[in-house]
Order: C-alpha cells, then structure tokens, then sequence
C-alpha cells in the first residue's frame, strides 16, 4: 500500500474535514514559509488526527533548542529536516527526541543523490525525494525527473522513502502505476488559491488508493 503525506496544513477545519481519508502522514510546516504554523496552531490539527495518522513536523537547519521548544507542545511522530542538516545533526536529533527522522533530499540527478543517500544511510529513518530549487528547500511544485526513481529505488534500500514535488490528483496515479514508490507527498497539488482544498485532497487520496486496490486484487 502506497503511504500517502499531505503536507502544510494550516487549519483544524481541514483535519476535521480528512481525517476519515485513508491518510498516512500530515505535514505541519514550521520552516519560514507562507504554510507556517506556529506550535499553538500545530498542536490544535494534531489534537484532530486520528490514530494511526502520524504527524510530521517539517525544519529547515533547526537548532536543538527550536526542535525542543515545538515537541514540548505539539505531539510529533516525525521531524522531517529540509535544510543542509548534517548526518550526525540528524542521528542526534532520533536519539535526544525519540522521533522519526526524514530527510529531504533535493533531486539533481543520479550521482549527486546516491551520494547523499549513502552520506545519511546510517542517521536517518526514511527520506523525502524533492525537485531542487536554487531558493527553496520545498512547497515549490515543481517536479523532478522521474527516470530517476529507479536509482533512488535501487540505493534507498530498505527505508521508507516518499516522493514529492509537482503531484497532483492529475499526475500522482501515473506515478504509482509506474514507479511504484513507497510513498507520496502531496503539497500545492492540493490547494486552490494557496490554501488547502478538502476536495482535492480526497481525489488525490482516491486516485492513490484505486491504484493500490487494482494491485491487490486477485
């Protein structure tokens, strides 16, 4: 089954309205961008997710003591690092938090992303795959080659990984029936006018989730 993540929700009304949805993960975005959350407004979404629903928190380059101050609040199953965040960064934060550790890798081409996926092998608990932007750690829309998920696939080993970047409920099924990822992590492919629509949302899930049922079936 394909593990979906809809990131950068901001409202308790979005939850309240998906939490039924077959979802995986949430992402609650705490890096400076125009989806932030402050602690408050994090753990009121977490407060509506159900079990079984992890709850990511997304940085870019925190300091332990910035990590420290949102998980004294806000319930995390995941930290899921954005920014040039070292292996051994990293490895500390797993140990000190007791979290899950993503990391997100910007997707270049096939040398340069083996080589970071081997830098962090040892330090991290599953991976982000995103298309690079010069400004942007993420949220871009934008979309990498997919030629190269079977380089990704073929090192990733035996990590949870998920793919990101320029997905939407028009595009996303393509991806699974192709590549077959662990996992999918849906952003601004689900907003209209900047915010979070409840309805693609649940196309999304819904294209993601056909697709796992058609494999499954006898």
């Amino acid at each position: 089954m394909t593990s979906v993540k809809i990131c950068g929700l901001q409202s308790v009304e979005v939850i309240k309205s998906i939490r039924t949805l077959p979802i995986d993960l949430i992402g609650l975005v705490f890096a400076e961008s125009r989806r932030r959350v402050t602690a408050e407004q994090a753990a009121a979404i977490a407060r509506e997710a159900p079990a079984g629903m992890g709850t990511v928190g997304v940085f870019v380059n925190p300091s332990l003591a910035e990590l420290e101050r949102v998980l004294d609040v806000v319930p995390l199953t995941h930290v899921q690092l954005h920014g040039q965040e070292s292996p051994a960064f990293c490895a500390k934060v797993a140990r000190r938090f007791s979290v899950q550790v993503i990391k997100a890798l910007p997707v270049r081409d096939a040398v340069s992303i083996v080589r970071q996926m081997k830098q962090y092998q040892g330090a991290v608990d599953g991976y982000l795959f995103d298309a690079a932007h010069p400004e942007k750690p993420g949220g871009t829309g934008w979309r990498f080659s997919w030629e190269l998920i079977p380089d990704i696939q073929r090192h990733v080993g035996d990590k949870p990984y998920w793919i990101a970047g320029g997905l939407t409920p028009d595009n996303v099924a393509e991806l699974v029936r192709t590549y077959h990822p662990y996992g999918v992590d849906v952003s601004s492919g689900v907003e209209t006018a900047g915010k979070k629509d409840v309805t693609k949302i649940g196309q999304f899930v819904e294209k993601v989730k056909r697709h796992d049922a058609g494999r499954n079936r006898p």
